[in-house]
């Protein structure tokens, strides 16, 4: 799978790569639902590391993807923004538990059922008691731009060792990067589109 990421940020045709943090996640922050050691996991290029970094908190970006990690401390720097990105398995983060704060934007989405468990039990060794993790993830409710899931799923996932204190509708977005895509939501190539989402908050017990 990491060779599929890796192929898409080298060309440049990553749809979630959109030179800014999702706004459904700085909103959170404005919220004040952002605290402590954060991990950014699946961070990408780093526009929510850099975004939180900039705002003074004490983040960490990762990413299995080298090419992000190359990408996103480049942004930082053309930022001129004082960040940590690392390349790091997110379904193997350790047993320290280190952070108070998860953010995943488009992570979670993106394993089957058995990953998924193994995600979220690497989560809770990471995360100290208390920590909230913070789930952005596409909507099986939108018209398929890339992987969906459903709010059951986060529900099922987030069980033992979890409170999910939330779970709403919420919006992703994305950028139009093919015909396929443009095609399917009728705008063109370079847009950006606004797509159903879900966004969960797990308090880890």
């Amino acid at each position: 799978m990491s060779s599929v990421f890796d192929q898409a940020y080298t060309s440049r045709t990553a749809p979630w790569v959109i030179g800014e943090p999702q706004p459904a996640i700085v909103a959170l922050e404005r919220s004040g639902w952002i605290r402590g050691s954060v991990l950014d996991a699946g961070c990408g290029t780093g526009e929510h590391t850099i975004h939180l970094a900039r705002l003074g908190y004490e983040v960490l970006g990762i990413d299995a993807s080298e090419h992000a990690i190359e990408q996103a401390r480049a942004n930082a720097v053309e930022r001129n923004v004082t960040a940590r990105f690392e390349v790091a398995d997110a379904l193997q983060l350790g047993d320290d538990p280190t952070y108070d704060t998860v953010v995943d934007s488009a992570l979670f989405h993106i394993f089957d059922v058995g990953d998924r468990g193994r995600y979220v039990r690497s989560l809770h060794r990471a995360c100290r008691p208390g920590a909230l993790v913070h789930v952005l993830a596409l909507a099986d409710t939108g018209p398929g731009f890339g992987p969906q899931i459903s709010d059951t799923v986060i529900r099922d996932a987030f069980g033992d060792g979890w409170v999910l204190e939330d779970l709403r509708a919420s919006r992703y977005r994305g950028v139009i990067t093919g015909s396929t895509h443009a095609d399917l939501l009728g705008r063109p190539i370079g847009a950006l589109v606004d797509l159903p989402a879900w966004l969960a908050r797990a308090r880890r017990s």
